[in-house]
């Protein structure tokens, strides 16, 4: 099935592969106001991917249940570990699990969609929205790659 966040998810992951490709290593080292690395945003991004992906696999499989997540705790948790994670490393896991999870969304079944959207779960199925919040924070600390990544 084709979602109607398609076309939005395509284009924030062609949105961080063209920033992460032109990205120093001197950049991924820069901070925001809030405390992290451009490199932890990659691998914080990753997290939040992956937590979706495995949902819907799983809700694929077996019913949507409950999931709930106070992201204010888990960011604060994954904050040590996502600047642990090397930057090349944080890129390559940030991509794929963009890729592989915008693949699942656009094939989650009407039926799916349906049964999330009626569920209590907090749930991103327009994964461009946090992804593109973390890409204009990294272009504020790197203004240069406005007009690589097309914002």
């Amino acid at each position: 099935m084709t979602t109607p966040f398609d076309d939005e998810n395509d284009g924030s992951r062609r949105r961080l592969k063209q920033i992460a490709e032109a990205l120093s290593r001197e950049e991924m080292a820069l901070e925001t106001p809030y405390g992290w690395k451009v490199s932890a945003l990659f691998a914080h991004m990753t997290w939040w991917d992956q937590r979706v992906l495995v949902l819907l696999r799983r809700w694929k499989e077996h019913g949507v249940d409950d999931s709930p997540v106070d992201s204010e705790a888990t960011n604060e948790a994954l904050k040590p570990v996502c600047h642990a994670v090397a930057p090349d490393a944080a890129v390559r896991l940030c991509l794929a699990s963009a890729e592989e999870t915008d693949a699942e969304v656009a094939a989650m079944s009407r039926a799916l969609q349906s049964e999330i959207e009626a569920s209590s779960n907090h749930f991103r199925f327009n994964r461009s929205l946090h992804r593109n919040g973390h890409i204009d924070d990294i272009l504020a600390l790197v203004p240069r790659l406005r007009d690589v990544s097309g914002g």
